[in-house]
């Protein structure tokens, strides 16, 4: 892959692809992105471009990371956990109510690490936490038992 600055513009990435294609994406400062796809028989004459707004092009690098899974997908482990965010709807059923109400590392074998939440972070939450509507929970565990948690989570 080359890099090209273009002045007043952003930068130029240019890759030929192991099937001798070539792409290249102007990242504009904007945070827009240009993609770009060349014809086969003359990698010099454009095919295809598209331009692409800084959400759109957020949404399509995560769809090509390697770990693709979810949105809020933190990371992976070898251990074959994860760490998600889950959001609490205003009209949630735990709104309100204890961390511990959930039954949360019981039902699931997740567990709530921390909770988000406007006023700031709350890190290991102990079971008499009152929940409410807008917060972000971190649940770490298998990718079924935070798939449960965020089912459990999502009641209203």
């Amino acid at each position: 892959m080359s890099t090209t600055p273009l002045p007043g513009i952003g930068v130029q990435y240019d890759l030929t692809t192991r099937e001798h294609r070539h792409l290249s994406v102007v990242a504009h400062r904007d945070g827009a992105r240009t993609v770009s796809v060349y014809r086969a028989d003359d990698p010099d004459a454009c095919a295809q471009s598209l331009r692409l707004t800084a959400a759109e092009a957020a949404s399509l690098i995560d769809a090509l990371m390697p770990a693709h899974h979810s949105p809020n997908m933190l990371h992976t482990t070898d251990l074959g956990l994860v760490a998600e965010r889950i959001e609490l709807s205003g009209h949630s059923h735990w709104n309100g109510r204890t961390l511990g109400d959930t039954r949360m590392r019981t039902e699931t074998g997740a567990s709530i690490v921390a909770v988000l939440r406007r006023s700031g972070a709350v890190p290991s939450p102990t079971p008499d936490f009152r929940l409410a509507g807008g917060d972000t929970l971190i649940v770490i565990g298998t990718r079924e038992g935070v798939d449960t948690a965020a089912s459990i989570l999502g009641r209203e």
